[in-house]
């Protein structure tokens, strides 16, 4: 029998439950922020997340390839290619059996690299970081105590996420979807509790990055207990490791090749924070970056499917089981597009209307501007959860496009911002949509289909 566990309706339905829960917590939440905190202190917010999500770009691919290989070694595979995936006979339970040599092994492997990872983010953090921060907070007019203890922890979260990093893709690799969604709540719910007293406490951004910290130690805490069962301890005790070096040479051409999409993708999503604080007042910034959020979570929506079957992908491409794959796909573009064209039709209706409702002191983009971003960020999801479809192959072939579109994307942001004729925040929205257009929104779905038709 496989290993991973099965993925099921109940994993999906959990995983939905999760979404739900944490766009509840985000709605419960974010009044409190716009209505307790002025435009400036929500830009600086906004910066700080972007922050947040370049770090883990630092990971650098690592975490999905270690998932990916933990799920080939439970479901049987005896070792690890650099590309492609070692076929296992799905009824031969000697050929399923789990290697934990090798499990041990790339444990051993991900913690060497995760901790050195962690103390290259302190430092990067405290340096650049720092100065970075210095620089945007002379047009900041709150409180810069504040801003400056909400940083040092926010440091602190950072380097120990980074650390502890590979709980993620040890459960993903199990397919413990199920727990992992629980875990995400439980964690979820401590963040929104803590944040929102904290805020009543008068605490700033203090309170925000505090509730994070928390909220992280507890979802890491958990997510040892689930993975490292007493089977599984007493199993990784009476084995001797393969060579960790050796699987770590061996994952990380392709995870190289990940991360490097992945600063693409950063570049092309998430660098428009960053770049335009530079020539956006920090109003502004809020603004795109409160709807950019907003988008975020309609994307998370949007994408539940597919991150609950990302475990079983692995699995079928194992198995060289085509005919899941293709049911697999359709099914998720069929949600994505569903999820975007609901939501975004009821965002685009109310979304004005619940921000007066709480009294916001930051606003959403214009309609026009939302309309673009919805479109925009619908062939983004399509595109990148069709690259996923790739990647469960083990092949990286869209690090180099990747590369070139968040490249032409920062250009683009730097022309569009010396056009007088265009208006700033357009050119945060229009640089990444045409950059992507260009050859991304449609390579890595053609090529899907393709594969898929045998």
């Amino acid at each position: 029998m496989n290993n991973i566990e099965n993925i099921g309706k109940k994993d999906i339905l959990w995983s939905y439950a999760s979404t739900i829960f944490m766009v509840g917590a985000g709605v419960i939440l974010l009044p409190f922020i716009l209505n307790r905190m002025d435009a400036e202190t929500v830009g600086i917010w906004n910066i700080f997340q972007t922050i947040t999500m370049l770090v883990l770009i630092l990971d650098f691919g690592f975490r999905p390839s270690f998932a990916r290989n933990v799920s080939y070694i439970l479901s049987g595979a005896k070792h690890l290619l650099r590309e492609g995936v070692e076929t296992v006979s799905a009824d031969n339970q000697s050929d399923t059996s789990i290697d934990y040599s090798l499990l041990k092994g790339a444990l051993i492997a991900m913690r060497r690299f995760y901790r050195w990872l962690a103390m290259g983010a302190f430092v990067l953090l405290a340096t650049v970081g720092t100065a970075y921060l210095i620089y945007i907070l002379r047009k900041y007019n709150g409180n810069h105590q504040d801003v400056i203890i909400a940083w040092i922890i926010l440091i602190a979260i950072s380097c120990y996420n980074l650390y502890t990093l590979y709980y993620d893709a040890l459960l993903l690799g199990k397919g413990y979807v199920k727990r992992s969604q629980q875990i995400c709540i439980l964690g979820q719910a401590v963040y929104l509790s803590v944040a929102i007293g904290l805020i009543y406490a008068g605490l700033g951004l203090t309170a925000i990055v505090s509730a994070q910290l928390l909220s992280t130690i507890v979802r890491r805490v958990l997510s040892y207990k689930v993975f490292f069962t007493q089977e599984i301890k007493q199993s990784l005790q009476d084995v001797e490791p393969q060579d960790s070096r050796a699987i770590l040479a061996t994952i990380s051409p392709n995870a190289v090749k990940m991360g490097l999409t992945q600063l693409g993708g950063f570049c092309v999503t998430k660098s428009a924070v960053l770049l335009g604080s530079a020539f956006l007042t920090l109003e502004e910034v809020a603004m795109y970056g409160i709807t950019v959020q907003v988008m975020d979570v309609l994307a998370r929506c949007a994408t539940v499917y597919y991150q609950s079957m990302a475990p079983k992908l692995a699995q079928y491409r194992t198995e060289s089981n085509y005919t899941a794959l293709r049911h697999t796909y359709i099914y998720n573009v069929l949600i994505l597009v569903a999820t975007f064209v609901v939501g975004g039709l009821l965002w685009i209706s109310l979304g004005d209307w619940a921000l007066g409702i709480i009294h916001s002191q930051t606003s959403f983009v214009p309609a026009s501007m939302l309309v673009a971003m919805l479109i925009i960020n619908l062939l983004e999801q399509n595109h990148a959860t069709a690259a996923g479809f790739i990647m469960a192959d083990n092949r990286i072939p869209f690090f180099i496009p990747s590369l070139i579109s968040g490249g032409a994307t920062i250009l683009l942001m730097l022309l569009f911002f010396n056009l007088p004729i265009l208006n700033s925040t357009w050119a945060l929205i229009l640089a990444p949509g045409i950059a992507q257009l260009a050859y991304q929104n449609w390579k890595w779905p053609a090529v899907v289909i393709k594969e898929l038709k045998q």
